[in-house]
């Protein structure tokens, strides 16, 4: 049962900044790759970035050099560092991890949050 708790969301202008965090809590045993999704409403949702476990980061090409991904391994927490928002980037954010659960099944399974939301106003 691993939950996923997102914070940091609220109300910007344009060009502020704001940073999201994720904790994962629960049985984990490892976890995988982490990511931010996000979804407007009446839009699909859409992947922000991703980080593996060896921390390698892929931004999606709409956030790249305004938003950065990272991660903390020890504290099972992924967080969202975004800058020079637009009114483009108003959404609900999602965090998304890989985890590893059984002790006897060597399989990562995805878990997602509930979302936070992010509004930047022009």
């Amino acid at each position: 049962q691993v939950e996923l708790v997102e914070s940091g969301g609220g109300l910007v202008l344009t060009g502020g900044s704001l940073r999201l965090s994720c904790a994962a809590s629960g049985s984990v045993l490892g976890i995988g790759v982490m990511g931010w999704y996000r979804q407007a409403p009446g839009k699909q949702r859409e992947l922000v970035a991703t980080i593996t476990a060896g921390a390698i980061t892929k931004h999606a090409d709409s956030v790249k050099g305004r938003f950065t991904i990272s991660r903390d391994n020890a504290k099972k927490m992924v967080f969202l560092q975004m800058n020079s928002l637009k009114p483009e980037d108003t959404a609900v954010y999602y965090c998304y991890m890989e985890a590893r659960r059984s002790h006897t099944s060597y399989v990562f399974a995805p878990s997602w949050g509930q979302g936070t939301h992010v509004t930047v106003s022009s």
